[in-house]
């Protein structure tokens, strides 16, 4: 079986990405007035299923820009024992500790950039990991993507293409997430499993007689 999880909200208590925005304003290193506004404005977008992703992606990653690499790496260094130790949710370690020794092969999949959820991947022992690719070059950063946003039907699509090269399918998967935006790929795998949800997916699955759990303890 391949057993597939959200990132945000469903294995952490907390966003990711939201975080990192926060502890850069928090170091003093980006406008804390102008990146807290649209960063908390971008989030509940999110939440509330209206979420502008190109723009989002250009207010996102522009830090990524403005830093050599060595100090990004730094600074996520103690981003990652700061923000995001502190919100890996034990329950979730469990759920994935039991998929883990039933052999099951183990896949994170985030609208998420991968600069932030590449260690968090590493940190929760998952080594396969389909997020939003910033793009970079020998000079850094350039706040640009490769490829389709990871997010919304983004997730099929980067996932078929993970597929292909992967002696994996739809008909033996099963998806944890907590988002309504998260619906295109709940409906495409075998096993949708609803985590914590937001009110409106939490009443999809009801009606729809889905799988819901929580992870919160």
């Amino acid at each position: 079986m391949l057993a597939i999880f959200d990132l945000d909200e469903t294995l952490l208590a907390g966003d990711s990405e939201h975080l990192w925005c926060e502890f850069l304003i928090e170091q003093g290193l980006i406008d804390g007035r102008y990146y807290k506004n649209n960063n908390d404005q971008f989030y509940q977008d999110y939440q509330n299923g209206c979420l502008d992703m190109d723009a989002f992606l250009r207010f996102s990653l522009r830090p990524l820009t403005q830093f050599s690499l060595s100090h990004l790496y730094a600074l996520r260094k103690d981003y990652l024992k700061q923000k995001i130790a502190p919100i890996i949710l034990p329950e979730a370690c469990k759920r994935i500790e039991e998929h883990r020794r039933q052999g099951h092969t183990l896949l994170i999949i985030t609208a998420t950039n991968r600069f932030i959820t590449g260690p968090i991947a590493a940190m929760l022992g998952i080594s396969q990991l389909l997020a939003t690719e910033p793009e970079l070059g020998p000079e850094g950063y350039s706040g640009n993507i490769v490829g389709e946003p990871c997010f919304q039907h983004g997730k099929v699509v980067n996932l078929r293409k993970w597929l292909n090269t992967n002696p994996h399918n739809m008909a033996d998967s099963c998806f944890y997430s907590d988002s309504y935006n998260d619906l295109p790929l709940l409906q495409a795998v075998q096993h949708p499993i609803v985590v914590d949800a937001d009110d409106k997916l939490y009443q999809h699955a009801v009606t729809h007689n889905w799988e819901r759990i929580s992870l919160r303890g």
